[in-house]
């Protein structure tokens, strides 16, 4: 007994029961009633079983007591139980609600299974339906791979497309850069071939030139082989190349207006954004070059003229010292007129603009324009500038007009070009700006004076000093 006793306090068979009544209350409402049913048979089971056990136990107990030991304590206790338990209780229904229990029975269990076949139905359809659209959902990633498929194909067609296009950028670039060389070799080629242009025509002015010249030495190894009394009267290389050089100078006053002043101005135009500025600097230098080189022409002419009258007598002078200075135009100090030009323009009220650009930047035109106007001079009768001011009445004889003026406006704004003339008849037309609006009192406005420039003292002291003195020309040039 004690061993049986043991065994059912070891294996604790209330707790074990105890936990799966709790946990059939916990799960009562959501199983199935096929669950409930066998989760209540299996704590019947296991309930009997319990009671087998006491009772073996009772059944031990008893028989260690004897015949008489614990007669009373089953007398009061156990067989009343027993009794209350297996007792068959009296039916209270009548037999008319009997069988009307039991066709209630049969009706419920007959809704019972129609439920269950209908229930069976739906999960039958509902099964089909899966099916289906499991089946649709295969289709769908079926064409899901495909679309990604094609989309793939179509990413290395754009890829490929995309690589070939920008090669073909790449190549449009190399086609263009090689095609911007190619303008610029041309251009260059071109601006070479002006300029070769240009020293054919000096060229052949030269050999013109020389050919003259060596005409008069013919005629004058004539002359010296037989004696002749009028040979003191023969014309000197300045009246015989006149007219060779006048064509020469007037090719090459065009050329300064086509080539020197345009590429003045492009270098102007990289520091001064005023159109009207620059074409006003570039005409004021040609001006006040012009104006240097024949004062320069002269200063040079006296240091001549009282130079060779020693050897020369009155009548002969004048022929004697512009043959020498034709023979001798190597001797212009240009460099000092270019100086004078620069001071001169420094101090121009009309000029305005950044005192950092220099006037030296433009150096080559008044190089080159002093240099033609100082041949200008030697020329019978010598070439000069017309004077022109600003607000003029515009004369289509000595001028033309610019491409942006106004074609009606009867005054100058500005000029562009001095006109050339030779005594009153007009040689080569000049350039004007008319605009309406022009009036005469703009040539007498006046603009800041530039910061960097000389001071008046200061530019007649250098007038003074770079001028050139009669001991310059030495009689070893002659």
């Amino acid at each position: 007994m004690a061993d049986t006793l043991r065994r059912l306090t070891h294996t604790s068979p209330f707790s074990v029961l105890q936990d799966k009544l709790e946990s059939w209350h916990r799960d009562y409402h959501v199983i199935s009633c096929d669950n409930n049913l066998n989760r209540c048979c299996e704590l019947i089971e296991l309930t009997a079983k319990v009671q087998g056990q006491l009772f073996t136990i009772l059944n031990h107990t008893a028989a260690e007591g004897g015949h008489y030991a614990g007669v009373d304590t089953l007398k009061t206790r156990l067989l009343p139980w027993l009794g209350t338990c297996f007792s068959m209780a009296r039916p209270v229904v009548s037999d008319d609600t009997s069988l009307q229990l039991i066709q209630d029975s049969v009706e419920k269990d007959r809704r019972i299974r129609e439920l269950s076949a209908s229930l069976d139905s739906d999960i039958q359809r509902k099964d089909n339906e899966l099916c289906s659209t499991r089946l649709q959902l295969d289709s769908m990633r079926a064409e899901l791979v495909d679309t990604q498929q094609e989309l793939d194909v179509t990413k290395r067609e754009s890829a490929t497309t995309l690589l070939a296009t920008e090669e073909e950028i790449l190549q449009l670039k190399a086609d263009l850069r090689s095609a911007h060389e190619q303008v610029e070799s041309y251009q260059r080629k071109m601006a070479t071939f002006i300029d070769y242009e240009r020293q054919i025509r000096l060229l052949k002015d030269e050999v013109s030139y020389l050919s003259t010249d060596k005409t008069v030495l013919q005629e004058r190894l004539v002359r010296s082989r037989s004696p002749s009394p009028m040979r003191s009267e023969s014309p000197t290389r300045a009246q015989l190349t006149n007219s060779s050089r006048y064509a020469r100078l007037i090719s090459r006053f065009n050329d300064l207006h086509t080539v020197e002043r345009l590429e003045a101005q492009v270098i102007l135009r990289r520091h001064i954004d005023d159109v009207e500025m620059v074409q006003k600097v570039i005409f004021i230098a040609v001006v006040e070059s012009f104006k240097t080189a024949k004062l320069a022409y002269r200063q040079f002419k006296l240091r001549v003229r009282k130079t060779l009258s020693p050897h020369f007598g009155l009548e002969h002078l004048e022929d004697a010292a512009v043959d020498y200075i034709v023979r001798n135009l190597d001797l212009y100090d240009i460099q000092a007129s270019i100086n004078d030009v620069i001071n001169a323009m420094n101090v121009n009220p009309r000029i305005s603009f950044p005192p950092e650009v220099d006037f030296f930047l433009i150096s080559t035109l008044i190089r080159e324009m002093c240099r033609v106007a100082f041949a200008m001079q030697t020329l019978d009768p010598p070439l000069d500038f017309s004077f022109a001011s600003d607000g003029e009445l515009y004369n289509d004889r000595k001028y033309r007009r610019s491409y942006d003026s106004e074609l009606t406006a009867p005054l100058v704004m500005y000029h562009v070009w001095p006109s050339l003339l030779e005594g009153d008849a007009v040689v080569v037309k000049g350039e004007a700006v008319t605009k309406r609006g022009a009036v005469w009192s703009r040539s007498r406005s006046t603009s800041p004076v530039r910061s960097r420039s000389l001071s008046p003292t200061r530019s007649l002291a250098f007038l003074k000093k770079r001028s050139l003195s009669p001991g310059r020309l030495r009689a070893s040039h002659l």
